[in-house]
């Protein structure tokens, strides 16, 4: 044990941050993360993280389907696979995902939560269009790698992801706000002409159900931002973790339907699967994937090969459209759930998103209220959310708040949402006073 205790007595004494690179910097700590790691979950009403609902795991078939993988597949499913992606999973997504990817656009129908329609044998994506990531947070993360130099701009909307704000920013571009970049060029002017050392170089957006805020782009706002981007020469970026989970209300085409030569389309199994697995996918044009490509195999060769196995034979099996119903209908329940729980306790200052899918909504308090501020009170009362500034591009946002709706067992939703009313009650007791 002494020599144990002076060996770490000797690290102790290093500084190590000269050997760090100027990128370190920019690094971004997740609040999301942090919760995490200094709070057992079971012991607080958590709406702050983005998991799913660990009942829609298809826990009963994981059985049946790795006995299958390694009867199928054999040792092939232990060994390196192509960066690419194995070709089973690939030909699974281009036959499975096709209907989502142009949903509302004439290829394929769906509404109100269904999944969308089409023929399988006319419907396909080429596979030359699909490459597996490890993550869709990976590709996030390549498409900054392979296209930002320092000093490169990224439109988003404000507030955005947080995982994007991270990854941009780890590479040291500029992140601005979308809409207002938009607004700026229809009234004539052009900011990022007026600075050509700031390179805009792409228009990273959550179409459908965004996090944070669960809001979803109209088809005419697709079509205007799709329009926006042609005019400046942009590309585009559409993540779409959440796109398979509707609860009301019609498909809208994805952007990369409309500019499928300028847009790199992010997909997760996530949240329709298990997160457990991180495996995503990019859909986009052959030119585009093949540096992404390159890139990976510097990354990690290439993506977990079983569990590529384990996803195909999910998809291809048909389980995975009949939990993905399941999942529906439980999310579609705890969403209203919990609007009809805010429309109960939250005070009458307070409004917040109805979103028609994903995992989120966000909260909206009087502006003297500050919820960073108001944290240490909520989590002393047993109960987690995420401040809304941290999603925000410029420090605003400081009184609102993103809640999940997926995580938290419905049974304790009630309490839950009570607890953070009466915090919320509690900081709008001062402004009260003075108004008095």
């Amino acid at each position: 044990m002494q020599v144990v205790y002076r060996l770490l007595k000797l690290t102790s004494k290093v500084d190590y941050s000269r050997f760090f690179s100027d990128d370190v910097p920019g690094f971004m700590r997740s609040p999301v993360r942090e919760i995490f790691r200094k709070v057992d979950l079971a012991s607080i009403y958590s709406f702050a993280g983005g998991y799913p609902d660990a009942s829609t795991f298809p826990l009963q078939e994981m059985e049946g389907l790795t006995r299958k993988v390694v009867e199928k597949y054999g040792a092939k499913a232990l060994q390196y696979g192509g960066t690419q992606g194995v070709n089973e999973l690939r030909e699974a997504i281009s036959k499975w995902y096709a209907p989502w990817l142009y949903a509302g656009c004439g290829k394929a129908v769906g509404a109100d939560g269904d999944a969308p329609k089409s023929d399988p044998a006319t419907v396909r994506i080429p596979l030359e269009n699909i490459q597996i990531t490890t993550s869709s947070q990976q590709g996030i993360d390549v498409c900054a790698r392979i296209f930002l130099n320092p000093g490169d701009v990224v439109l988003t909307t404000n507030p955005a992801y947080l995982g994007a704000i991270q990854s941009f920013k780890a590479y040291r571009a500029e992140v601005r706000n979308l809409v207002a970049a938009m607004a700026d060029s229809a009234d004539g002017g052009d900011t990022l002409r007026k600075e050509p050392s700031r390179r805009a170089k792409f228009i990273y957006i959550v179409p459908d159900f965004c996090n944070p805020s669960g809001e979803t782009l109209s088809l005419e706002e697709r079509l205007s931002l799709v329009e926006f981007a042609r005019r400046k020469d942009l590309l585009i970026i559409e993540d779409c973790p959440y796109r398979a989970l509707r609860y009301s209300g019609s498909n809208i085409p994805t952007i990369y339907s409309l500019a499928p030569e300028r847009t790199l389309h992010l997909g997760s199994f996530s949240k329709i699967f298990a997160p457990g697995f991180r495996l995503g996918w990019i859909i986009g044009a052959p030119a585009l994937l093949e540096q992404i490509f390159i890139c990976k195999q510097a990354l990690d060769l290439c993506p977990p090969v079983f569990d590529q196995y384990l996803a195909a034979e999910y998809l291809g099996s048909g389980t995975l459209d009949e939990n993905l119903s399941r999942s529906i209908s439980l999310y579609r329940e705890k969403r209203d759930y919990m609007l009809a729980l805010l429309h109960r306790y939250m005070p009458e200052e307070v409004s917040w998103t109805e979103p028609d899918g994903g995992l989120f909504l966000w909260v909206t308090l009087p502006p003297h209220v500050d919820t960073v501020a108001m944290y240490d009170s909520a989590l002393a009362a047993g109960v987690a959310y995420v401040a809304g500034t941290f999603f925000s591009l410029d420090g605003g946002f400081r009184n609102a708040m993103r809640l999940n709706f997926s995580f938290l067992a419905r049974d304790r939703m009630e309490e839950g949402v009570k607890l953070l009313s009466r915090v919320i009650s509690e900081a709008l007791i001062p402004q009260k006073t003075v108004e008095k």
